[in-house]
């Protein structure tokens, strides 16, 4: 790391025209990227260039765009065959063994590339070695080939040019010599930790299972081999690791996030939050450095609500939150979770729960670091994201009823169709939520019990998920979505039942330890981007009880989350472990 921060720094000292020499090849045949983006120069860091030279490409005209993305090769097209690559290109597809193509695999290839040039205008453009750095297999390579080629082409349009930065990345850490050490580490952790899993063949990691045990076994290893002083699982299962302070009786950072995953999830979910702090513990202990506050890292053992109808169960224990009721509930095999936690060792009563809830006056505050899980970052070409805070939710499972009857022999005029009125609620609730800014709203069910292709559904079942930067906001958007579904009823002669079924409120994040992110992410080099979070966090669950505010990391692939396609890079990953480990350095100064 010693020789790329030299090799940075005489860059930014560098003559222009020596600099663009050094930076020669960085973008595809298009010197005129870097030429402009060296305006900015100092860059702090590689990915504070890479975002410079992102900006430069976002505010280039279409045309320019589409020539960038042209300037790059087929994979194992006819310039490899022809031996007229640049030479990063040679490097590239060798590297990713492109150049030892089966018959079969080169064939495949070339039918790929025929079918997305016709279908999109422009070449197939894919990172090849990926977001480790390491290279991706031909069969990996091919798989993604397959499923970019039915992509909308505004999103395959942006999919191309985050490739194309992603490329340049790479290209840039090897002019420079520079290696994202920690992220790799991160990286390696969390794709062994996926060798955990309920199904062969995909990441499904559930409360208290086999996988999920195994899972916490891990992590305390983790803990303890990072120099955590004391590493416990606790009576909810959560996997906490200590690492005290300089001065006994200190106050505690309080930090983590979850280890379950949905099914068929990605590894970065919840547990980049676990592996990053403990990244900055590590490097802490291995310099034997010790700060003003003590850092406590919580694995939280369950948020995802995979398997009892209760989410959070890990933070609610923490915040004092953990609802008795829970122990009764039943997974789908009819185990209770009390009993559940016994077969796992743990207690499971409710006294040895209760004695997990944390003293609020012993910390300073919560702070999580999580995947984004949407394309926000990714659009944005941003690493790193400010977390505003997390939405207020809202939600709803309903029923139209109308009256089953024939589909051929009665009149439009005359049907009371349920399904259609669903329909109806789908459309105005996309258009309600586009109208308040900030807001989302999803039907993500419909149902029409005992269907038939020749009957007009009598009933249809639905759910409603309204989500806000505010509970007013969200409240806002509830009245009038309510107001237009019993409107719907009454205009098409249906009955309408709705039954909440879960009120969350909004996490604003604490203006303070937003602002510490802040100051952590600017030290990258990189531009701030604020954004609220869609999704529900631990910290959610932490804000009842304490200040917390929350680091995103951008994702990959579009930044589809609750999918194997989740993940996100190791540079960006170590990114994060420098920005955590500055908010503990400045926290650290304010302390003192």
């Amino acid at each position: 790391m010693s020789t790329g921060i030299a090799a940075l720094d005489a860059l930014n000292a560098a003559p222009l025209e020596e600099a663009c020499a050094r930076l020669d090849g960085l973008y595809e045949h298009s010197p005129w990227i870097v030429r402009a983006a060296l305006a900015r120069r100092p860059f702090a860091t590689p990915a504070a260039l890479i975002c410079a030279c992102a900006d430069v490409v976002d505010q280039a005209p279409l045309e320019a765009q589409l020539a960038l993305i042209r300037a790059h090769p087929e994979l194992a097209g006819k310039a490899m065959v022809a031996g007229t690559l640049t030479a990063e290109s040679t490097g590239e597809q060798s590297r990713a063994g492109l150049t030892h193509c089966s018959p079969e695999e080169f064939a495949a290839l070339q039918r790929l590339n025929a079918a997305y040039n016709a279908r999109f205008g422009w070449p197939f453009i894919l990172a090849v070695r990926g977001p480790r750095g390491t290279g991706l297999t031909r069969a990996e390579i091919i798989a993604t080939f397959e499923r970019r080629l039915h992509a909308h082409p505004d999103d395959e349009w942006r999919e191309c040019l985050r490739q194309i930065h992603r490329i340049a990345e790479i290209r840039l850490h090897d002019k420079l010599g520079w290696e994202p050490t920690a992220g790799h580490a991160v990286w390696d952790r969390l794709a062994a930790l996926a060798r955990h899993s309920e199904d062969a063949g995909q990441l499904t990691v559930t409360y208290l299972s086999e996988a999920h045990r195994a899972c916490a076994a891990e992590i305390a290893a983790w803990m303890r081999d990072a120099g955590c002083d004391a590493v416990e699982i606790d009576a909810v299962g959560n996997v906490v690791g200590r690492y005290a302070a300089a001065q006994p009786h200190a106050r505690w950072l309080l930090t983590g996030s979850h280890y379950d995953t949905v099914r068929n999830a990605g590894p970065h979910d919840g547990r980049l939050g676990i592996a990053v702090p403990l990244a900055a513990v590590r490097a802490l202990h291995a310099r034997g450095e010790r700060l003003p506050f003590g850092i406590e890292i919580i694995a939280f053992a369950e948020e995802e609500g995979q398997r009892y109808p209760a989410t959070f169960l890990g933070s609610a224990a923490v915040a004092g939150a953990f609802d008795p009721a829970w122990l009764a509930l039943t997974d789908a095999d009819g185990v209770p979770m009390a009993d559940a936690m016994r077969g796992a060792g743990l207690p499971g009563t409710m006294d040895a729960i209760a004695a997990c809830e944390r003293d609020p006056s012993r910390y300073l505050g919560f702070v999580e670091v999580h995947i984004e899980q949407g394309p926000v970052l990714a659009a944005a070409n941003r690493p790193l994201g400010i977390v505003t805070g997390i939405n207020g939710s809202v939600r709803w499972l309903g029923e139209y009823t109308g009256v089953a009857c024939h589909a051929g022999t009665t009149p439009m005029t005359q049907r009371r169709d349920a399904a259609a009125g669903a329909a109806e609620l789908v459309l105005a609730v996309e258009r309600l939520a586009r109208a308040h800014p900030g807001t989302v709203g999803t039907v993500g069910i419909l149902d029409v019990p005992s269907g038939s292709i020749n009957v007009v559904p009598g009933r249809c079942r639905f759910s409603l998920d309204l989500r806000a930067p505010t509970d007013a906001a969200r409240d806002a958007l509830a009245q009038v979505a309510l107001s237009e579904a019993h409107a719907i009823a009454e205009q098409r002669g249906l009955t309408l039942t709705l039954r909440e079924t879960l009120r969350a409120a909004a996490a604003p994040s604490a203006p303070a330890w937003q602002a510490r992110w802040e100051r952590a992410v600017a030290a990258m080099g990189v531009p701030l981007h604020h954004l609220p979070s869609g999704a529900g966090h631990d910290a959610m669950m932490l804000h009842r009880i304490l200040p917390q505010a929350m680091l995103f990391v951008r994702g990959e692939n579009g930044g589809i989350s609750h999918n194997p396609l989740e993940s996100t890079t190791s540079d960006d990953i170590d990114l994060a472990v420098q920005a955590f480990a500055r908010l503990l350095r400045d926290l650290a100064a304010e302390t003192v």
